[in-house]
């Protein structure tokens, strides 16, 4: 299972992108479509238009990584296909990695805490 550390920005490219594009291209299109920061740390997540595979695009500090997953069966569930990105929390990528359904894993909102009467 892929974990990201706390604290890790992770993002969905909402629509699909051709997969024969490597670390390079996928950095490109981060760029110049998403305006993000491929460099900067951040998980970025491709879907291709299958809904079998993902890319993950990450930079660790000394180069980028690319990981690369099919399911042998069954689809990942994807957000709606749109222009832009979705933010995701660490445990819902988890979730998307095991070809779960991500969007059943919510992240607990952090209230202020009471102040005494």
């Amino acid at each position: 299972m892929i974990v990201p550390p706390a604290g890790v920005r992770v993002v969905i490219a909402t629509r699909p992108v051709d997969f024969r594009k490597g670390a390079d291209g996928l950095a490109a299109i981060a760029q110049s479509v998403l305006r993000l920061d491929p460099f900067s740390g951040l998980i970025i997540i491709f879907r291709a238009k299958r809904a079998d595979r993902i890319k993950l695009l990450v930079w660790d500090g000394t180069g980028l990584v690319l990981i690369w997953k099919r399911l042998e069966q069954g689809a990942f569930r994807w957000p709606p296909i749109t222009d832009g990105v979705m933010r995701l929390s660490a445990g819902q990528l988890a979730a998307l990695v095991e070809g779960l359904d991500w969007s059943r894993v919510h992240v607990p909102r952090q209230g202020r805490p009471k102040l005494a009467q």
